[in-house]
């Protein structure tokens, strides 16, 4: 393969997840079932068994309906419930009623079949079959405010607030408090989702599910639309859904990037009234005392008919308690030095918000004029991105990492990143793609802009992704050039970084580790490069 190889040219050459003439991934289509909607007696079942509360038996019901057709030779259609249905099912298996308030362990269990069924139903039929577009919309200003509630704004485009749209089930969980009542919009919800990952482990378990799901319907939605169909798609109605994009989209990156600071908690607040408590477990030497006590009305025994209990009272916050594990992960200093995820909520929360960030940039270089152009996306990113401390910013830019970004965006982000803290002696590359002359040029082998340790591991940080992701998809071929390119950076950038930066507090902390980083990116370039040698002999 040529030495002159380009990022395009690979990608329409090479065997990859894209199609040919586009920037955007294109995972294979699976392999849906048709859908119908549920008959009408079978609707009436599942709005009586809601309305009853009897949320098992109705999750059950419509599981094996689901189910029901899918084995035989002749795929036949999957019955699909209405878009409010859908909405309330996803907002049980949120609601903390259901899960760390849940008073019964049928709660917690209605919880858990709303969360199976709703990723049945989208592997089975897809998203576009489930009109996710008309469920998964946000309601909130005009619910919350009926009630007295703080003002919200409307979001959604077009969104009809009338009775008959959002009151089909007579439940609080399918109207006022729904998530998409409570939520302003889906970047809210991202964003106090995010928050709990850092502060609130124990509301996270929940959320990070809940996110999970999200996630893979706006990747399903997007990803299985043709071309002239994904202005439609529900990720560009989440991004326009306060009208003017040009004032979202530092919001939407705020929230993907939450981290349970004061800041990210102040802008991005709780859903639902006291959510991050949970209820008490009950003293078992509570509960035997009182099988043992008696029932005399003669004797003056009354039991326990006069002791006050809260079971009923189900807001009242004395009888809630803080969740135990709501505290922030451990400081740094008390993590191994390879683990750079705590500080954004361990590696799920991480990856979660990868996958947002990869699907964000794809709309962007598709719509630039219903989000952004990249270029301006990227530099919210670079905002976000660059001030992390090295063991998390050295994670989030790793090639396993970038896997959601198509290859090209991949390249493009990483290749920004690089040249806001490389030498200002380093010619730019002209053109946005990347090939082993650029990389020899422009990259490989320079230092920093600065005197620090960790901007120039920042920097072979940026330079040893590029090398492994030019190398993945077109090779390298080589050579003494080569070589000596990359002998001259790392030489280069370990001769530059002299000193760290002071933090109040922590005079000298973290050089030592910052320096290990820049010397192990340097050896793993080395390795990279030997490998390409070996393919050449």
């Amino acid at each position: 393969m040529s030495s002159h190889m380009t990022l395009m040219t690979a990608v329409e050459s090479y065997e990859s997840p894209f199609s040919s003439g586009t920037v955007t991934p294109r995972p294979a289509s699976p392999q849906y079932r048709p859908s119908k909607g549920l008959p009408y007696e079978l609707c009436e079942h599942c709005l009586i068994y809601f309305e009853e509360g009897l949320y098992i038996q109705a999750l059950n019901l419509l599981l094996s309906l689901t189910v029901a057709g899918g084995s035989t030779s002749s795929i036949k259609p999957a019955f699909v419930p209405s878009a409010q249905h859908l909405a309330f099912i996803s907002t049980l298996a949120i609601h903390p009623s259901f899960t760390t308030r849940a008073r019964a362990p049928e709660k917690l269990q209605a919880a858990d079949l709303a969360l199976k069924y709703l990723r049945l139903i989208i592997k089975t039929v897809g998203s576009l079959n489930c009109n996710v577009n008309n469920a998964f919309t946000y309601l909130g200003a005009g619910i919350a405010s009926r009630r007295g509630g703080s003002s919200r704004r409307t979001t959604g485009v077009n969104v009809s607030l009338e009775k008959e749209d959002f009151e089909s089930i007579d439940s609080e969980f399918a109207n006022v408090d729904s998530v998409w009542a409570r939520a302003e919009d889906f970047w809210h919800a991202v964003g106090w989702a995010f928050n709990c990952s850092v502060a609130y482990i124990k509301r996270w378990e929940r959320w990070q599910m809940w996110l999970d799901f999200m996630i893979a319907v706006l990747e399903d939605d997007w990803y299985t639309r043709d071309d002239s169909q994904r202005k439609d798609s529900l990720i560009i109605k989440y991004i326009n859904a306060e009208g003017e994009v040009s004032v979202g989209e530092k919001r939407i990156v705020r929230a993907i990037f939450a981290d349970g600071s004061s800041r990210s908690l102040s802008e991005f607040r709780e859903i639902w009234k006291n959510e991050t408590k949970e209820r008490k477990v009950e003293d078992p030497s509570k509960e035997q005392r009182k099988a043992t006590v008696k029932l005399n009305i003669e004797e003056g025994e009354y039991g326990d008919y006069f002791e006050s209990s809260n079971e009923e009272e189900d807001d009242d916050i004395d009888s809630l308690t803080e969740i135990t594990s709501n505290t922030p992960y451990p400081l740094a200093q008390a993590l191994p030095i390879v683990d750079g995820s705590h500080l954004l909520g361990g590696p799920q929360a991480l990856h979660l918000r990868l996958r947002l960030l990869g699907l964000l940039a794809s709309v962007a270089i598709e719509f630039p004029d219903k989000f952004v152009p990249f270029s301006t996306l990227y530099d919210i990113y670079l905002t976000h991105i660059r001030p992390l401390p090295l063991p998390t910013f050295a994670l989030v830019i790793a090639p396993p990492s970038l896997e959601p970004f198509s290859l090209p965006a991949a390249c493009f982000l990483t290749q920004y990143i690089a040249t806001s803290v490389i030498s200002s002696s380093a010619p730019l590359p002209k053109e946005e793609d990347l090939t082993q002359e650029i990389l020899e040029t422009s990259f490989l082998p320079w230092a920093a802009n600065t005197t620090s340790i960790s901007d120039n591991a920042k920097l072979g940080a940026c330079v040893e992704t590029l090398v492994r992701l030019y190398d993945g998809f077109a090779g390298l071929r080589w050579n003494e050039k080569l070589q000596r390119c990359v002998e001259d950076g790392i030489k280069a950038r370990e001769g530059k970084a002299t000193r760290e930066r002071k933090r109040k507090g922590e005079a000298g902390a973290g050089t030592d580790g910052d320096r290990a980083w820049l010397e192990a990116s340097g050896q793993r370039i080395r390795g990279v490069l030997s490998m390409a040698q070996r393919r050449c002999s």
